[in-house]
C-alpha cells in the first residue's frame, strides 16, 4: 500500500486544490496543519519545504526516484500529482497543453484577482483608516474579478469542463470560484460558470475534501492570542517579518 503524502494545509481556495486533487486520483494523504491565522507559515520547519512561506505544500515519501520529495505553489503540486499518476493530466500533448494554458490562468488570474478581492470587500475596511483606499481596492478587483468570470464563462460555453475532460484546471479553478458572494459576483450572470460549478460540486470526492477541510478548523482554531495578531499583520502585509 502507497504511504500517504503529508500535505501542508489549511482551508483556503489553494489548500482546497490538492486535497480535492488527491480525493479524485485516490491517493491516501494526510493533513497536516498550517494555521496561517496564527503564524504557523512562518516556522521554520515549513520554510524549509515552502521557501515562500506560504501553503499548501506536500511531501511525497514516494517520490520519483523511490526518494521523498517535497513541492510547494498549488500548480506545481497539481502538476506533479498529474505526472505521478497519470490522471487528470490531459489525454495526450495537445490537450495537456490546453490543462496547461487553463491552469495558468487561474494561477496568474483568478486566484490572485479574487484574492485581493476578498482583502478589499472583507479584510481592509477593519484594518485601513483611508475608506477610499478600501473602496478604490474594492472596486477595482472587483471589476478585474467580474471581467475573468466573463472569459471563464465564454470558455464554458457548450463544454462541461475547461478543457476538454475534467482536469486538474478544474481543480484548480473551481475553489477560487466557491466563494464568489465574497467577491461580489452575481452567478446567475454566468450561466456557464454557474452549471460547471453545480457539476463540480456534487462530485462525491469534491465532498470529501470539503469536509476534510472542515474539519482541519474545527480542530485547529484556538482563542485569538497576541502572536496570532502580529501574525495576521504580517499575512495582510502591515508590517514585515
Amino acid at each position: 500500500m502507497a504511504e500517504p503524502i503529508d500535505v501542508y494545509f489549511w482551508p483556503t481556495p489553494n489548500g482546497y486544490k490538492i486535497t480535492i486533487a488527491l480525493e479524485e486520483m485516490g491517493l491516501p494523504y494526510k493533513l497536516i496543519p498550517i494555521n496561517i491565522g496564527a503564524g504557523a507559515q512562518f516556522k521554520p520547519e515549513f520554510l524549509a519545504i515552502s521557501p515562500n512561506n506560504r501553503m499548501p505544500a506536500i511531501v511525497d515519501p514516494e517520490g520519483p526516484d523511490g526518494k521523498p520529495i517535497s513541492v510547494f505553489e498549488s500548480g506545481a503540486i497539481l502538476q506533479y500529482l498529474g505526472r505521478k499518476t497519470g490522471m487528470f493530466y490531459g489525454r495526450d500533448e495537445r490537450n495537456r497543453a490546453e490543462v496547461e494554458e487553463w491552469l495558468m490562468w487561474q494561477m496568474a488570474g483568478l486566484g490572485p484577482m479574487a484574492g485581493q478581492t476578498h482583502h478589499f470587500r472583507g479584510y481592509a475596511p477593519s484594518m485601513i483608516a483611508d475608506q477610499r483606499q478600501v473602496a478604490y481596492g474594492a472596486i477595482r478587483y472587483t471589476n478585474e474579478t467580474e471581467r475573468l468570470y466573463g472569459v471563464l464563462d465564454k470558455r464554458l460555453e457548450g463544454r462541461d469542463f475547461v478543457a476538454g475532460d475534467y482536469s486538474i484546471a478544474d481543480m484548480a479553478a473551481f475553489p477560487w470560484v466557491a466563494p464568489w458572494k465574497m467577491q461580489g459576483i452575481v452567478l446567475d450572470q454566468f450561466p456557464n460558470v454557474n452549471a460547471w460549478y453545480d457539476r463540480i460540486a456534487a462530485r462525491e470526492a469534491v465532498q470529501r475534501s470539503a469536509e476534510a477541510g472542515k474539519a482541519i478548523t474545527s480542530r485547529n482554531l484556538g482563542a485569538p492570542t497576541k502572536e496570532a495578531e502580529e501574525a495576521r499583520k504580517v499575512l495582510f502585509g502591515q508590517r514585515a517579518r
